[in-house]
């Protein structure tokens, strides 16, 4: 259970923010507060492992107080939240190490793919004391395939399950069909036709067409070394 802390002033904001992540499984909000002084209060007194915050506050706003939590050393995490757009408050607040930057307004999913990335980024820290560069660039670059920045995904196509297919055939140390993919993976045979025609159109997979016996070609997949 991820425990969460909300710092943002505007109450129907903070609302919305509250909605959107009681709909996460592995979410605990464990407090609340209106501005950067009352938030630190808050971290001080309930060692959240997430902050969640705004950064136009009063009395103390989000630059400040996430400076505050780094010279203090605290192992928390923070996600901002907030309108500001400009290069000058972006840079700075990478510079102080969020773990993501989210315009207002946002939708729900946006949340959930930066909450869903954090809780398995965490997952992975708590479980191992060191990672191959595969899996710390799966867990910094999360867009990444095989070594290659991948573009947006066609719609209905999801980044995990195309991960998992592609770990999957790699195991395999043989050519595999769509069929045994959908079966391996636990999918539907259509689906996984879907993923790896996505796969062989970004050369992360090559056809190998195989005939024999009667009936129609069958086409077998396998991994292209990178």
């Amino acid at each position: 259970m991820i425990e969460v802390l909300l710092i943002e002033d505007d109450p129907m904001v903070r609302q919305v923010n509250t909605q959107f992540l009681q709909q996460i499984e592995g979410i605990s909000i464990v407090g609340v507060a209106g501005n950067g002084i009352e938030g630190m209060e808050q971290i001080h007194k309930l060692q959240p492992d997430l902050v969640l915050m705004d950064l136009f506050m009063p009395k103390q706003d989000g630059i400040e107080t996430l400076r505050q939590i780094r010279e203090a050393g605290l192992s928390i995490d923070v996600i901002t939240v907030t309108a500001a757009n400009d290069m000058k408050t972006i840079e700075k607040i990478l510079q102080l190490g969020a773990y993501d930057y989210i315009m207002k307004p946002f939708t729900f999913d946006r949340m959930k793919q930066t909450i869903d990335r954090y809780m398995q980024f965490k997952s992975v820290l708590k479980k191992k004391d060191e990672l191959s560069q595969n899996e710390l660039d799966a867990l910094i670059h999360p867009t990444r395939v095989q070594g290659h920045y991948r573009d947006a995904l066609p719609k209905g196509l999801n980044g995990a399950t195309l991960d998992k297919i592609i770990k999957w055939i790699g195991e395999q140390g043989e050519l595999v069909t769509a069929v045994e993919v959908a079966s391996g993976v636990g999918m539907a045979r259509v689906t996984a036709r879907r993923y790896l025609d996505y796969l062989e159109k970004q050369n992360q997979v090559e056809i190998d067409i195989q005939y024999g016996g009667v009936g129609r070609p069958v086409n077998k997949y396998h991994l292209l070394k990178k």
